[in-house]
């Protein structure tokens, strides 16, 4: 159930594991993912509590009469102060204080009086998904071992739902497998002692954005530092992204400050206008310490390299799958000079900067600051004054916003000031892809619109929410592949004490057409030195997007000459392959092939 891999073992970053409620049937249903090499944590009773496979590394546990609580993952919790609040435990709901304050990246499980509690993080970076086994609840931190143990095999109606690009809130929370439920990362499940009725309990809830930049950004400072602090407190050695933007700086700046030994990791672009190796060099001119090692621009894999050989157990399809190559591509080598840790700026676009959205609520409530920015991001972005003007004007609640996507879904792409200032950007169904999967879209859409609530009132907390949970699923998958390849990856940027303290800031000091990352900017100033601050663009990396269409067509064509997708009769696998031939066709620009294609290797994965 939770097979060995090869390279990476049951090494740190690669933890998995069910939870059971301690109960005469959660015995039997036990038996279902014990294997030889299964870890097992009993609960005080003795009953399999966590079966699975995780370090020593990544785990923290408490025990205290009839409570026990165990922390997986990267927390560096203090084992006196968990041995307390195991010891202190009456109700399951009084963690909540305690999952809210921890630093690091971390599954939460306790048991009481034989309940189960069990949550992940609110950034979604780690999930939950539970499944009625021979009777009993189960949870577990991947939907595929939910579904092999009650033998059920992927939802085509979700997998439909998947070819749309973007897919909205809600219905990429949606598990992928028959009879599994996923947790929302707000939410606690909690499972019954008898096991066989669960409930969930809301255990966050994204701050009120009104600090100012000046009060916000120390407290930005700190969490970052600490969530960088406590991966490399413990020494050794510890490889770092350093893209010259200022995410992978900021990260690579404290983490030179830490115990550990930095071995920086630098991709120069193939775009002679990137200036990324430029501003890399600038800072690790700064760090003395560190080993900085620049790679062959030419020897970095293009989008959609090696699409036909991944072979990774995934639990949910992912667009990851287009830059895998990319992102592991020198974790070998990093491994080779001793890292134990490979730590990304992955994460900072999403929560030091923020929505435009914001400026929806902000031009009622603050109209003269929220149009002099508008006419500011009306140039800067190149918006249309009358769609502008529209999308301001727009009020639907989101529940009405979802219904009318349905009416959409073969329309040529909105204006990009629709999905900035609106509720998000309005999905699409492309040419390839069935009328019978469109019509089963359609009513995931209807079902889903009948009950939708955004994740806020606020459409731009909304979006960054969701632009955070979007961007974390993929990273989940990352992470995974990256522990296989032997060095696993860590995202401080999306602890959720991170993304706490950016969304605590005023999202008009946050965002504004002015100034770039003024929040992590004014984090990093002292940390990082004024010159690599001084940066105000990001690499785009689009020739490696269009280069890797032509050099891998043919990779692409057999892609489709076999299409799981297709005989399923979700796509049209002949207007696929005519595609394939084509890669310099105009709309292929926008990423539009990403989301059918992760459905196509994962569905070819499945019989692994």
């Amino acid at each position: 159930m939770f097979p060995s891999h090869e390279a990476g073992g049951a090494g740190p970053g690669d933890a998995h594991f069910v939870v059971l409620p301690d109960c005469e049937g959660a015995a039997t249903a036990a038996r279902f993912f014990l294997r030889p090499e299964s870890r097992v944590l009993a609960h005080p009773s003795g009953r399999p509590w966590l079966i699975g496979r995780w370090s020593d590394q990544e785990i923290v546990t408490a025990r205290a009469g009839r409570a026990a609580i165990a922390l997986v993952g990267c927390c560096p919790v203090d084992q006196s102060e968990l041995d307390r609040q195991a010891s202190r435990l009456r109700d399951l709901t009084a963690l909540d204080a305690q999952a809210r304050s921890l630093p690091g990246s971390f599954h939460l499980v306790a048991s009481l009086d034989g309940q189960v509690r069990v949550q992940g993080t609110a950034s979604g970076l780690r999930l939950v998904f539970h499944a009625p086994v021979d009777g009993v609840h189960v949870a577990a931190t991947s939907a595929d071992v939910l579904a092999a143990a009650i033998g059920t095999g992927p939802d085509e109606e979700q997998l439909a739902v998947r070819l749309l690009w973007p897919v909205p809130y809600p219905l990429f929370e949606r598990s992928l497998w028959r009879g599994v439920t996923a947790v929302a990362p707000e939410e606690a499940l909690i499972v019954a002692s008898d096991g066989r009725t669960v409930r969930r309990s809301r255990w966050w809830a994204p701050p009120e954005p009104t600090r100012s930049l000046a009060d916000g950004a120390p407290l930005v400072r700190q969490a970052l530092a600490e969530a960088v602090g406590v991966r490399t407190k413990e020494g050794g050695v510890v490889s770092c992204d350093l893209s010259g933007g200022l995410d992978s700086t900021s990260i690579c700046f404290l983490a030179a400050t830490s115990p550990a030994r930095v071995v920086a990791s630098t991709w120069p672009g193939r775009d002679p206008a990137d200036s990324d190796l430029y501003w890399a060099e600038q800072a690790a001119g700064f760090l003395p310490g560190i080993e900085h090692v620049v790679w062959d621009a030419d020897e970095s894999p293009l989008v959609y390299t090696d699409l036909l050989t991944i072979d990774d157990l995934l639990d949910e399809p992912t667009i990851g799958v287009m830059d895998r190559a990319r992102v592991l591509h020198h974790l070998p080598e990093m491994a080779r000079r001793g890292s134990r840790l490979h730590l990304t700026g992955m994460g900072g676009d999403h929560v030091a900067w923020c929505s435009e959205a914001y400026y929806h609520r902000m031009v009622r409530t603050r109209p003269l600051l929220a149009l002099r920015q508008l006419r500011g991001f009306k140039t800067l972005f190149h918006w249309p004054l009358g769609a502008t003007v529209r999308v301001l004007a727009d009020s639907r609640p989101y529940d009405r916003w979802l219904a009318s996507c349905e009416r959409q879904l073969r329309d040529p792409m909105s204006a990009t000031v629709s999905g900035a200032l609106g509720w998000g950007t309005s999905p699409r169904l492309f040419d390839w892809v069935t009328p019978e999967a469109a019509h089963t879209v359609v009513g995931a859409l209807r079902e889903a619109a009948a009950r939708a609530e955004p994740l806020h009132p606020d459409r731009g907390m909304h979006a960054d929410m969701e632009q955070i949970r979007i961007c974390t699923r993929i990273v989940r998958q990352w992470d995974r592949m990256a522990a296989r390849a032997g060095v696993p990856m860590a995202s401080p940027f999306f602890d959720d004490r991170v993304i706490e303290a950016c969304l605590a800031v005023d999202p008009a000091e946050r965002v504004t057409p002015w100034a770039y990352k003024p929040l992590l900017t004014a984090a990093m100033r002292g940390v990082v030195p004024d010159v690599c601050l001084a940066r105000s663009n990001k690499a785009q990396a689009s020739m490696d997007a269009s280069n890797g269409l032509r050099e891998h067509r043919g990779d692409l064509m057999k892609l489709w000459e076999d299409s799981h997708l297709a005989r399923l009769g979700l796509v049209d696998g002949d207007a696929l392959r005519s595609l394939a031939q084509r890669p310099s066709t105009p709309g292929l620009r926008d990423a539009i092939l990403y989301s059918t294609i992760a459905c196509e290797v994962w569905l070819r994965n499945l019989p692994r």
